[in-house]
């Protein structure tokens, strides 16, 4: 008899809700529903990255670990919190904008991976990444033959095989271009191999996962592998005919310094979707269009640089982590139990660290790498994240992966993930290096032809004129062996900093200008110094120093004790307003600065910048400019007089030393009262000896004029130098010594400048020139240096953070 009985469909679930006031529970709605999960996923996600923070792991690592524990593994075992906030019916919606989230996310992924970077790729780097894929890929096929044995039977072999190679040799680009940064390894050697090694495994690792995705298929016939894939590679051939075209007309209507015009970010991104309909009809998926497309955009200019901006904090924020949570739903580490579940967990992990690290470890060793540096590399070619994610997702839903497998694999990627950074630490100490002995490190030398070499820092454009031309007074004569010059660009590294920011100042980092390709780089401030080198016979290197400002000075001094410099000229943390006062550009580099002056390893100068010549390079014909040094006495005035005398060789340059002495006539109780004493006799008569050899050598040279003035008091020498204002430049030392600087007012609002130097920066000193606070190498600065340094340090750390 057949049954009467009727099955009720279930109603569509509703985008929103009447609200709890009509009877409606928000949670019952599409809407609402994902606006709580987003903020539970964000939330969560950023409270253990802030956990996480002094361990120094990647955001990723946080990410993955908060959508494991929201899934069956941990929050979720309680069904009523899985039901009412993840229930099945949401999971469609939240992996619909998860993966559109990701879509955009590969097509940075895209934008931070040069072509051309991948021709540049040294042999050593080529076969580190060629050993990083194929040795890991070899034994993950030998473990999935394992997996297939015991835990994964039943599973298509060929995709299985190829799913678990991809796993185990994929490397994390962005993901490694981040933990370089924080280990402040971007910049050198070993970072920019690491760099090189890791684009080239990630174009092949995307290779190998189209392959794997094409004989996944479900197509009853063989051949539609074969289809998936020739089309796969047709539209691929079809981009590359098409894309850069027109994405170079747009980069050329996009000039540096204007607003990208909106119409052809957004035309970028409608490509972009369009792309990965494309690959998604084809049958390999969408995220492969995205990423094809994001390789194919030109790299320089401002054009990339404003796409990121555009499209990362949305989707690096807001919707990746979704994306992770997506991952952690599937993931059950309940799964794993038993002493063979456990022992294919540790099988896993200890197959891919071998593979990668032993690996890279014996190729870097024939490529003559040492053996400290080898391992090293080795650890961060280790480097998973969520490219692995996407490959174990993408298996899973393909039913190539079954819950076990997942649960193992994704293990597997935290864990080797989370151990790199510890690991290169541990290993390799770039911050604590050992300080190596060089000879020149102050202005001041017994060998005048010896080379100078300089380090200049810049934050931005606004420092660069007065930089170029302050590096133009300094070059000497051609007596000397010249003047190199390591032009410093301070990148600070924040939450939001792209890999694609970062990628491409490192790879010019060191670089000479004509060293690079032929293509015209649109950056005006490399325009700018490489068009000064080639006007004068300065050597002009550009480097970056890419890290949070809290730890700043540490790159700063690093790269002037590699780079053996005399001197570190910084920027001061102001800059003149048209009124001529000066107000604060970064408060958070007044840190910098007075880190730098504790712990440099050569000379130091901070720049207080009114404009030295204008705003644009003055050749060496035009230079017209009258320097003052002001000397009292001490290490740091007999460093700024050195250096005026060096600056006096050029033709262009009159110099005038005014020496500040107390009349022996009127020496009196309020002139002894607080006398310095690191001002000793011994000091006193290392002044007198400096400066009977500097009139000795000034004798015939009439664009210098020395002069000494005799004072009574402090108020007779600020008056005395009120009068010297007609200057272009003053060079004054740090923490001058002596009887009057006792009595000159020490409560300074930046005392990292010393007493004159606020004196020639206050309001009530009427001046445009520009100042320049030297402080001479010691090998342990004086106590009142010291103390000066570490005033207002509460203050300080509030611009650390």
């Amino acid at each position: 008899m057949a049954s009467n009985t009727t099955t009720k469909c279930p109603s569509l679930t509703k985008a929103t809700s009447n609200g709890v006031f009509q009877g409606d529970n928000p949670l019952d709605y599409a809407l609402p529903l994902l606006i709580l999960q987003i903020f539970l996923v964000v939330v969560l996600t950023r409270l253990l990255a802030y956990i996480l923070r002094p361990l120094r792991q990647p955001r990723v690592i946080a990410e993955i670990i908060g959508g494991v524990l929201l899934g069956p593994s941990a929050l979720g075992r309680n069904h009523k919190f899985l039901n009412a906030v993840f229930p099945p019916r949401s999971l469609t919606v939240l992996d619909t904008i998860a993966n559109f989230g990701l879509l955009f996310f590969l097509f940075l992924v895209g934008l931070e991976l040069d072509p051309r970077s991948l021709k540049r790729t040294g042999k050593k780097a080529l076969s580190i990444a060629l050993a990083g894929i194929s040795v890991p890929f070899a034994l993950g096929i030998g473990t999935s033959y394992v997996l297939r044995g015991t835990i994964s039977q039943g599973v298509s072999q060929a995709p299985f095989l190829v799913f678990m190679g991809v796993a185990l040799s994929i490397t994390a680009f962005p993901v490694l271009a981040r933990i370089l940064a924080e280990l402040k390894l971007l910049t050198t050697d070993i970072g920019r191999m690491a760099m090189s090694a890791a684009a080239v495994n990630d174009v092949a690792a995307w290779i190998l996962l189209a392959l794997a995705i094409a004989l996944s298929g479900t197509g009853r016939s063989p051949l539609v592998s074969l289809w998936v894939f020739l089309c796969g590679s047709a539209f691929i051939i079809l981009c590359i005919l098409t894309a850069p075209p027109i994405f170079k007309w747009m980069a050329r209507r996009c000039p540096e310094g204007k607003p990208v015009d909106e119409i052809y970010v957004c035309a970028t991104l409608v490509a972009v979707l369009a792309a990965g309909f494309v690959t998604d009809s084809i049958g390999i998926h969408a995220l492969f269009g995205a990423f094809v497309l994001g390789v194919l955009v030109p790299k320089e200019g401002p054009f990339a640089g404003a796409l990121v901006e555009k499209v990362e904090d949305l989707v690096s924020g807001l919707f990746l982590p979704l994306y992770f949570v997506s991952s952690g739903l599937k993931t059950n580490v309940a799964t794993i139990q038993g002493a063979q579940s456990w022992g294919l967990l540790i099988l896993v992990i200890f197959t891919a660290c071998f593979g990668k690290i032993v690996g890279t470890i014996l190729v870097s060793l024939s490529c003559k790498v040492p053996f400290k540096e080898a391992v090293t590399l080795g650890f961060l070619m280790n480097t998973k994240g969520l490219v692995e994610l996407i490959v174990l997702n993408i298996g899973k839903d393909r039913g190539v992966l079954n819950d076990q497998t997942f649960a193992i694999m994704v293990l597997m990627a935290l864990f080797t993930t989370f151990v790199t950074t510890p690991a290169v630490v541990a290993l390799y100490k770039p911050a604590q290096m050992a300080k190596s002995e060089y000879k020149h490190r102050t202005i001041r030398r017994q060998e005048c032809s010896s080379q100078l070499r300089l380090l200049t820092c810049f934050h931005s454009t606004r420092n660069v004129p007065t930089l170029i031309n302050l590096i133009e007074v300094s070059r000497g004569t051609e007596k000397r062996e010249g003047l190199c010059v390591y032009a410093m660009h301070l990148m600070e590294l924040s939450e939001r900093s792209s890999a694609i920011l970062m990628v491409h100042k490192a790879r010019k980092n060191g670089m000479p200008f004509w060293n690079k390709v032929h293509d015209s780089d649109p950056n005006h401030i490399i325009v700018a110094f490489e068009a000064f080198e080639h006007l004068s016979r300065v050597s002009i290197r550009p480097t970056t120093a890419i890290s949070a400002m809290s730890s700043m000075h540490i790159d700063i001094c690093s790269s002037a004790q590699r780079k053996r410099v005399a001197m570190i000229i910084l920027p001061f943390h102001k800059h003149p307003r048209l009124d001529g006062n000066l107000e604060t550009t970064r408060a958070d580099l007044r840190y910098v600065n007075r880190r730098v002056l504790e712990h440099a390893p050569c000379s130091v100068g901070i720049l207080v910048d009114r404009g030295l010549g204008g705003t644009s390079h003055v050749s060496a014909s035009n230079v017209d400019y009258t320097i003052g040094v002001f000397f009292f006495g001490g290490h740091d005035d007999r460093e700024a007089l050195s250096y005026g005398a060096l600056m006096a060789e050029h033709p262009g340059i009159h110099l005038n030393v005014v020496r500040f002495m107390v009349d022996p006539e009127v020496v009196g109780e309020s002139i002894r009262v607080d006398i310095n004493d690191s001002y000793t006799p011994e000091a006193r008569s290392e002044d007198e000896e400096f400066l009977a050899e500097f009139k000795e050598k000034i004798s015939n040279d009439s664009s210098i004029k020395y002069e000494e003035k005799m004072v009574n008091n402090a108020v007779e020498t600020v008056d005395m130098i009120r009068t010297h204002n007609r200057y272009n430049l003053f060079l004054v030392g740090r923490m001058p010594e002596g009887q009057l600087v006792a009595t000159l007012n020490k409560n300074s609002a930046c005392s990292e400048l010393g007493p004159v130097g606020n004196l020639l920066i206050s309001p009530d000193f009427s001046t445009t020139a520009s100042v320049l606070i030297v402080q001479q190498y010691r090998s342990r600065l004086s106590i009142d240096s010291l103390n000066s340094l570490k005033e207002e340090e509460s203050t300080e750390d509030e611009y650390a953070h």
